[in-house]
């Protein structure tokens, strides 16, 4: 036993030496490093970037997967970039968020938004990215159909993804079938809403759930009403009567009307653009107006077999017969990036930006979208189905467009007009005090602007 124990304490005693050259001639190794050159490191630099966007609707999925497969493929290709590319509601990142954020100037690195008056604020306040260089360089100056609502001072803040029409859907086979013409003027329409009232069938579907569907009614009537020129005057302070002007009022009169013979479907503004549609592909509603990116919706498993080829694409009626009748529409959505982008970050984000704007993906936005194209791109209409194809013919025959007013307003006076046409739908208020509050808005913003102008 004696014997045993010397022997554990001499292998214990040789262990604890056999440690210490073990860890000093780690050591040593240590310092011969320290003393040669370091080695670089060439590997690139980790980033991460943030792009948030709304493309979370119903409506939007065959347009997400497209972008998420961009994204993919740029993350596999730049293995030292992640790209957070994440959703939220589009009136909140586009009403509180994003507002919120450029204030404190903390915006995420790239974001959807819409161009026009909406973005003006953050170009004032120099927390868009000029995107002019990267324009010229990547040889896509001449490539976008239209970029006026995204140039400021001859300098691009932004670049349009998709392009957009807001014609007026109808139910062929329900007008076939009530012997019903396709109305060519207001007038005519209205006779239409009651003819289609007395059938038992409800004139307009509508979801005003995000509050802007129902200002496209009210930006045709006061199209109709009172022309192009006034909108315009009114959005660069302009104007000497305002919105409470004779055109004007007859278009909110006349909105007031349709509101009080039921020409809408029932609680509208509680209504989602989905279930708005559901109504019209039911054949429950005749009549459905919104943008074209409704379209597929008009098809697949939320629609009956072959309802597509029942739809009946019209610009909204012209006030008096004969006139041609304007189509709001334009290059309004898109991307832009965050002015405070630098160094391996900045290009980045440029180079991830690149990979939205090409041909390719241009071309699977018109096919597996169903959406128009912001750039130059050739394609077959009659390959995107019968709907498309006849939105598509409509804005080649129609030489007159404008804008959506949301996208024209200022920011602040735009809440009013939405705000205001959102209670005449729910009968909460008149044509005359919904101007009187537009006008309201209107002077306090121009306001506010000469006064910032002066200081």
């Amino acid at each position: 036993m004696k014997d045993q124990r010397n022997v554990a304490r001499w292998l214990t005693n040789w262990g604890w030496i056999l440690l210490y050259i073990v860890l000093m001639s780690g050591a040593v190794w240590f310092i011969m490093q320290e003393d040669r050159e370091p080695i670089e490191d060439n590997s690139p630099e980790k980033i991460t970037l943030t792009f948030r966007h709304f493309w979370n609707k119903e409506h939007d999925r065959p347009l997400l997967a497209i972008f998420e497969e961009v994204v993919r493929s740029y993350q596999e290709s730049h293995p030292n970039v992640k790209v957070n590319f994440e959703g939220l509601d589009q009136n909140i990142h586009r009403e509180q968020k994003l507002k919120s954020e450029m204030v404190t100037g903390t915006p995420p690195d790239m974001f959807v938004l819409f161009g026009g008056a909406e973005i003006e604020p953050y170009v004032r306040s120099n927390r868009l990215m000029d995107l002019t260089e990267f324009t010229d360089m990547n040889g896509l100056s001449n490539q976008f159909k239209d970029l006026h609502l995204w140039t400021f001072n001859k300098h691009i803040y932004g670049l349009p993804i998709e392009g957009n029409a807001e014609p007026l859907y109808y139910n062929k086979t329900i007008f076939h079938k009530l012997g019903l013409e396709i109305p060519e003027t207001v007038a005519e329409l209205d006779e239409t809403i009651v003819k289609l009232k007395q059938a038992g069938y409800i004139p307009f579907a509508l979801g005003n759930e995000d509050r802007w569907p129902a200002g496209i009614f009210a930006h045709y009537l006061m199209d109709r009403y009172a022309g192009p020129e006034l909108i315009q005057e009114l959005v660069t302070g302009e104007s000497e009567a305002g919105f409470q002007n004779s055109g004007y009022m007859k278009a909110f009169q006349h909105l007031n009307r349709w509101i009080g013979e039921g020409a809408f479907s029932s609680e509208s503004n509680d209504t989602s653009t989905e279930n708005a549609v559901r109504l019209f592909t039911d054949g429950k509603a005749a009549m459905y107006l919104n943008g074209n990116w409704d379209i597929n919706l008009f098809s697949g498993q939320t629609a009956p077999a072959e309802f597509q080829n029942q739809v009946g694409v019209i610009p909204f009626p012209a006030l008096v017969k004969g006139a041609e009748p304007s189509i709001a529409g334009g290059y309004t959505m898109g991307i832009g990036l965050s002015s405070s982008l630098t160094g391996a970050k900045r290009e980045a984000a440029l180079e991830l930006m690149k990979g939205f704007y090409t041909k390719e993906i241009q071309t699977r936005i018109v096919y597996e979208g169903l959406r128009i194209p912001s750039m130059r791109i050739a394609f077959d209409p009659d390959k995107t189905g019968p709907v498309f194809a006849q939105v598509m013919e409509l804005m080649e025959e129609s030489h007159q467009s404008f804008v959506p007013y949301d996208n024209l307003l200022s920011p602040e006076v735009k809440k009013t007009f939405l705000s205001v046409i959102e209670e005449m739908i729910g009968g909460g208020m008149q044509a005359d005090q919904a101007l009187q509050e537009l006008q309201d808005a209107s002077k306090q913003y121009w306001n506010l602007i000469r006064s910032s102008d002066v200081q």
